[in-house]
């Protein structure tokens, strides 16, 4: 029996039950597996009062300690932050940890804990690790790498958590090789590809009822994600200047909205660019089976979840080349790699517009990319850290 506690910073709640959904799906493939138990700990980190009182953390004074998730344990434990000073985080995530994951372990022994994150997942797992004898695998996604890796204050604890790690995931092999560039050792390094529901996601068998019955006539893009500068959301909008007769839909919440809401109207698109907020993962399916073309030129990846979906719903996908951006659009169909700037896009968008692609040949980029081989491949990873 292998038992795995799984600390991920990144996990659906109550207060925010999109957040990390890609933690989720995949802590439930493993955990259906023959022979795995898993508990979740999810710590939330919360300032002291009165700060406590801010939207930002109100909302999830109510989370409950200790529930069940969708058939998992999730134990929710707080830890102390001061906002703006994020690089304690590992250690105060991990002290607080310590004595709970001490107790924890006399009902449920488990036999190596697996960080979904590497910041501040991966420092505070090392620390707990090496206090409780127990062997340490950290994820990586992406931001972490290319964001909490390269700042000065935070690179250090990422590249030292790295080499202390006894093994790593990759979401790429592209974000391996970041990796190792970081000074991480490659040989502890297994590139781990994410997943997508094929039964969920696939090609609607009438697009054009399918966009009718969103309102939409003509080409549908869709690009699904966060709004943040990162994402290059507003180079997409720029790019519909160059594509008339299409629509845009953006699905993501952010604190760029009101930036973008503002290009929207400056730039008179307000009929054909839609931003529809934070939308359910029930409801992407539909909406990725509608559009004509995925659009999400981010300025970093690591292997986005959205590119995935877009490609295992038909939809061929533009996006700019970074992170695992060749190791999925491997052939024509699967889509177009482009410059970060508004006519390229548009051109991107333009070729797969006139090629007009089977969307079964387009689905067929992405059947390699199963929960079920993600999670075997996953269970296989941890057991070889514990033998």
């Amino acid at each position: 029996m292998l038992r795995v506690l799984t600390l991920s910073t990144l996990f659906p709640d109550a207060a925010r039950p999109t957040f990390g959904l890609f933690v989720e799906r995949q802590t439930r493939g493993l955990a259906a597996l023959p022979d795995v138990e898993v508990q979740v700990v999810a710590p939330i980190g919360v300032p002291p009062w009165p700060l406590s009182l801010h939207p930002n953390w109100r909302g999830l004074a109510a989370i409950a300690a200790r529930e069940t998730w969708r058939g998992l344990t999730v134990h929710r434990p707080r830890f102390p932050i001061l906002p703006g000073l994020g690089t304690t985080n590992p250690r105060a995530m991990a002290g607080a940890l310590l004595p709970m994951l001490r107790a924890l372990r006399r009902s449920f022994p488990f036999d190596v804990i697996d960080a979904e994150f590497f910041f501040p997942d991966g420092p505070a797992a090392v620390r707990l690790g090496r206090a409780l004898s127990v062997p340490v695998s950290i994820k990586a996604r992406g931001a972490d790498i290319h964001h909490w890796g390269a700042q000065a204050s935070t690179a250090g604890q990422v590249r030292r958590a790295g080499l202390a790690a006894n093994g790593m995931l990759a979401v790429s092999a592209a974000l391996k090789a970041d990796m190792v560039a970081l000074g991480m050792p490659g040989a502890r390094i297994r590139v781990h590809y994410t997943g997508v529901d094929l039964d969920r996601f696939r090609p609607s068998p009438d697009r054009i009822a399918a966009k009718r019955a969103l309102g939409v006539t003509g080409p549908l893009l869709l690009s699904v994600g966060a709004l943040i500068p990162r994402k290059g959301h507003d180079l997409v909008i720029e790019a519909m200047r160059d594509l008339p007769g299409a629509t845009l839909m953006i699905a993501g919440h952010g604190p760029e909205r009101a930036t973008l809401e503002a290009l929207i109207a400056a730039r008179g698109l307000g009929d054909r660019v839609m931003l529809l907020g934070s939308q359910p993962h029930d409801a992407l399916p539909a909406l990725a089976a509608a559009a004509d073309v995925g659009v999400l030129v981010s300025a970093s990846e690591g292997l986005a979840n959205a590119w995935v979906e877009a490609l295992a719903c038909g939809a061929p996908i533009v996006i700019a080349d970074v992170g695992g951006a060749r190791e999925l659009v491997d052939r024509p169909e699967a889509g177009r790699l482009v410059a970060r700037e508004p006519a390229a896009i548009a051109a991107g968008v333009r070729e797969l517009l006139a090629a007009d692609y089977d969307p079964l040949a387009v689905r067929a980029t992405a059947e390699r990319f199963t929960w079920a081989a993600n999670a075997a491949a996953l269970r296989e990873h941890l057991i070889g850290l514990t033998s």
